[in-house]
């Protein structure tokens, strides 16, 4: 028997190349995460490092103390610091759940099954995804106005549930899975919510893991002012930017607000991110 010599092919590149191309990414890495490392060190200046010309990236003598000030001052304010976090994390996962089950189910539909305006549908959806909230803000508050929905949660997280984006999104990455699969199912006597739930979502977990990144930022940097008016419904971001803008005794606390709202979105995307690059790389294959 001959035994056949697989060489392992090399790539068409020099040393140099390699080198060239390490440093190309450390470069374009270190661009991408300056905005965080200046934004987390600003926040651990003192008063007077915040004001030094030129400005340091790093602080010289760190503290917390910008920090301990933001919640002293969130701690004499008639609403308590933890309502106004209550009212952000309520929407936030109460938009996010919705958006990700509604969209998830009519990506479902879309994507497996054939009906009088299936097209149609989808292309609206498409075009829907091309209007940004400045455009839809005055069509929106007037339905929601009519339903009775202003200044309450139900303004901010019934939109959410209907976002574009997430049916786009979990519709282009069901197409890419199997047909066969779920006849299959259908075959062993599986229903079509056994088949919507127990083969196709954990199928597609990186694109509804990448959804609800996408819906939790949206919505934890949502500051609802348009349609929430009373101060023990308002955002958790309403109220540190409102601190935020006191003046020059409260740039500290300016800075400590950025770090605690970008934080929440960044630790979910840290932890998410195998689940997103895995989107990318299999949104474009088909059956």
């Amino acid at each position: 028997m001959s035994a056949k010599i697989i060489k392992k092919r090399k790539p068409n590149r020099s040393i140099a190349g390699d080198i060239a191309l390490y440093f190309f990414l450390l470069l374009v890495a270190f661009v991408m995460a300056f905005p965080i490392i200046y934004a987390v060190s600003s926040a651990l200046k003192p008063l007077d490092e915040l004001f030094k010309f030129p400005p340091k990236i790093f602080a010289q003598h760190p503290t917390l103390d910008n920090f301990s000030d933001l919640f002293v001052t969130m701690g004499k304010s008639w609403v308590t610091f933890t309502r106004y976090l209550f009212n952000t994390v309520f929407i936030t996962f109460v938009g996010t759940a919705g958006h990700l089950i509604i969209a998830s189910m009519g990506a479902f539909v879309l994507a497996k099954y054939e009906f009088p305006g299936n097209q149609t549908f989808f292309k609206i959806v498409t075009v829907a995804m091309m209007f940004t909230g400045w455009v839809t803000a005055i069509p929106n508050y007037l339905i929601l106005n009519k339903l009775g929905w202003i200044d309450t949660y139900w303004a901010i997280i019934i939109p959410a549930f209907a976002s574009p984006m997430g049916l786009f999104l979990m519709k282009q990455f069901m197409e890419g899975l199997p047909t066969a699969l779920i006849e299959a199912a259908k075959i062993d006597g599986a229903n079509e919510w056994t088949v919507f739930s127990r083969i196709v979502m954990p199928n597609v977990k990186p694109a509804w893991m990448t959804l609800i990144i996408f819906s939790v930022q949206g919505l934890w940097n949502n500051k609802a002012s348009t349609y929430i008016y009373s101060e023990e419904k308002k955002t958790l971001v309403f109220a540190l930017q409102q601190i935020q803008s006191g003046g020059i005794a409260r740039t500290g606390q300016g800075a400590a607000v950025l770090v605690v709202v970008m934080i929440v979105p960044i630790l979910i995307f840290v932890f998410s991110e195998s689940q997103i690059l895995e989107t990318m790389a299999s949104s474009g294959l088909k059956d």
